[in-house]
């Protein structure tokens, strides 16, 4: 009984979980940038029964008793939510007219989990990428992120502009008046083992891009998040189902051990 209360507990705590996950890519279906979480469930061990008992050898003694374990089956003690890993695939490009955006599109990658960054410094002066390329020009001339963070060039400097009109090539050159800066674009060989943080940002191992790696800036474009909402309201509504039925089960597990503290317990 116990360990029904456990199995019905546990899908509810995962379908909870993975609802909070779908609910946030839905509020970023909008987010430049923005990748999908996605989730894994797992189930816990399974357990083997046995019933314990004894048989007895006949002996010149009169017998002798030696214990036993029939087995009567396996046990699936429930699921969890192993983990949360983003969707790094290619979101759809816009166009928007806008100077100071830029998309980032991948072409060639010499890794199936490979994905290209921009590279950006946080208000710690930490490094940090994104693709999220919804830029500004801040009232110095350098060019930031919608939330204030520099953007970096290929030496890990701030890039001057000096104003809204530069240009950027299709190969990732700024063009403004204080001359040429290369953005800072750089690759992670296993997008998966970078870490989310808020604000489109990741954590992480990079390195320089691979050669035979292709890819294009373009400006006055933006990567849109590659949420899918519809699957994603699907998958939110068969989560909801999948709850309430864990729901009733632990309902009718309460129930019954009601009957059994009440009813069995009058009986004695």
């Amino acid at each position: 009984m116990l360990r029904g209360f456990h199995t019905a507990a546990s899908g509810m705590i995962s379908q909870q979980r993975q609802q909070e996950a779908l609910s946030n890519n839905i509020a970023n279906a909008e987010t430049p940038g923005y990748k999908a979480d996605q989730t894994t469930m797992r189930a816990f061990p399974e357990m083997l029964l046995h019933k314990i008992g004894s048989s007895t050898i006949p002996t010149s003694n009169g017998g002798l008793n030696l214990p036993v374990q029939d087995p009567i089956g396996s046990l699936n003690t429930g699921v969890y939510l192993q983990e949360t890993m983003p969707n790094h695939g290619q979101g759809d490009v816009r166009e928007t007219g806008n100077a100071t955006d830029l998309a980032l599109v991948n072409g060639e990658l010499p890794d199936e989990t490979g994905n290209l960054f921009f590279t950006v410094q946080n208000e710690d002066g930490d490094v940090r990428y994104t693709r999220n390329g919804n830029f500004t020009v801040d009232g110095e001339g350098f060019l930031v992120t919608d939330e204030g963070y520099y953007v970096l060039d290929e030496m890990g400097d701030s890039i001057q502009t000096n104003g809204m009109e530069f240009t950027v090539t299709e190969d990732g050159i700024v063009q403004a008046e204080g001359g040429d800066f290369p953005l800072g674009i750089t690759y992670a060989p296993d997008a998966n083992e970078l870490t989310k943080e808020g604000n489109g940002l990741f954590t992480g191992d990079t390195g320089a891009i691979p050669v035979g790696t292709t890819f294009q800036v373009q400006q006055g474009s933006l990567e849109q998040s590659n949420v899918n909402a519809q699957q994603t309201m699907t998958q939110m509504m068969q989560s909801h189902r999948i709850f309430e039925t864990n729901q009733r089960v632990l309902r009718a597990y309460d129930e019954n051990m009601g009957k059994a503290v009440s009813e069995i317990g009058q009986l004695g």
